[in-house]
């Protein structure tokens, strides 16, 4: 057995173990001096001279917080502003042209006409009527004049016989006879009220059914009730429509809705007026503000419907499409920093891991306000940071680390 490469070998070793775990006593100060000139070309700061020997290295960056717009992004789609079908309210065969679905259409347009048939002749019918029922009042006042003066000639005679009576004058017969005529005249009185009554009743019946016909004869034409848009033909002429038939439909495009529904996590930082933008899936941008937000969560998701009202008056927005929205929330102070910053504590809790002013490591945990192609952006810490991005795996709290700076984005 040879000693020679067996003794190589051991030297070999002792070399690289000095060379490795006691570097600085073989290189002496020039193996400090380039130590520090790597670590200024890098942007680090070099370690201090009373840093602990045991500490661990790591990588961190100096981080600042910034301001940003933490946007509230929802899924959603448009919807016309107002949409109505129109249905017949009384029977009839159409007679008018029928207009075609895409038409535009303003308020008090007719877009469906029926027959009138037998309505202007009951509408006749009904004035006669009236006119005779008014021609019954004067009659029935003059009978109750009629009464009321036989009334009053009554209490008349009896008041006399009554007197009469008392000086002995005057029979109880006679008294009983004027008596009784006060008693009918009082009867006749309250017939003609009850005719004058009657007469009246009569008018107002009468009128009830000149309303009724003329309000017949106001169902006869179907009109849009707003400015918009034909969603579909209207009644084909010469179809008969049924009280409840449709006529067509009509959809108001301007302004038009941008519909979402927010999570209940989130509903809190939306406010009604608060500025909102949308990307359209073919790629239009559009701007509005928040119309509407809904008390009553959808009972089967758990989320409430939020409504963004958006000017469209060329109309190039359609009922149904389907849009990106971005509602503006209130702003964050925050970090942007690179995902592999974060780590989870014992408990699970997300978060990253400082370098404290002891230069020794500290969790805190963190809100991840935003995900971006340039990193992500937290929430929760102060406002300058230096945070661990390379070897939080392997510190804890209180453990000594030596940090080496870089730039973020390197």
């Amino acid at each position: 057995m040879r000693i020679f490469p067996i003794v190589a070998a051991a030297i070999a070793s002792l070399l690289v173990y000095l060379f490795i775990f006691d570097r600085n006593s073989l290189t002496g100060g020039d193996e400090a001096v380039s130590e520090t000139e790597d670590l200024a070309e890098n942007g680090a700061t070099a370690p201090e001279s009373n840093i602990d020997p045991n500490a661990v290295r790591v990588v961190a960056v100096k981080s600042t917080a910034r301001e940003i717009d933490s946007a509230l992004v929802l899924r959603g789609q448009t919807e016309a502003d107002r949409e109505v079908e129109l249905q017949s309210e009384t029977s009839g065969l159409v007679i008018s042209d029928p207009l075609r679905k895409g038409a535009f259409v303003k308020a008090g347009d007719v877009l469906c006409e029926l027959d009138p048939a037998t309505r202007q002749a009951n509408l006749a019918e009904s004035e006669a009527r009236l006119a005779e029922a008014r021609t019954r009042i004067p009659e029935a006042e003059a009978r109750l004049k009629e009464a009321q003066a036989q009334l009053s000639e009554a209490q008349i005679n009896n008041n006399a016989s009554e007197k009469l009576s008392e000086g002995g004058y005057a029979s109880d017969v006679r008294l009983a006879q004027t008596r009784a005529a006060v008693s009918s005249a009082e009867a006749l009185v309250e017939a003609a009220r009850s005719g004058v009554e009657a007469a009246q009743s009569g008018i107002q019946s009468a009128e009830a059914s000149v309303a009724a016909a003329k309000k017949e004869i106001e169902r006869l034409q179907i009109s849009a009730p707003f400015d918009g848009l034909l969603e579909s033909d209207t009644a084909e002429l010469g179809s008969l429509l049924l009280p409840g038939g449709p006529c067509a439909t009509v959809i108001q495009l301007d302004p038009i809705k941008l519909v979402g529904f927010v999570p209940e996590t989130e509903i809190s930082r939306i406010a009604l007026g608060a500025d909102a933008r949308a990307r359209m899936a073919a790629g239009e941008d559009v701007a509005g503000k928040v119309s509407f937000l809904s008390r009553s969560a959808d009972p089967i998701t758990r989320t409430f419907r939020v409504e963004i009202q958006v000017p469209n008056p060329d109309l190039t927005l359609r009922d149904g499409q389907t849009t990106e929205i971005r509602i503006s929330a209130e702003g964050n102070r925050a970090h942007l920093l690179p995902q592999s910053s974060l780590t989870l504590n014992d408990a699970g809790v997300l978060g990253v891991r400082l370098v404290d002013t002891e230069n020794t490591a500290k969790f805190v945990p963190v809100a991840l306000l935003k995900d971006t192609s340039d990193g992500i952006w937290l929430a929760g810490l102060p406002d300058m940071a230096e945070v661990i991005v390379i070897g939080q795996e392997y510190v804890i709290d209180g453990v000594p680390v030596l940090p080496t700076y870089q730039e973020l984005g390197q």
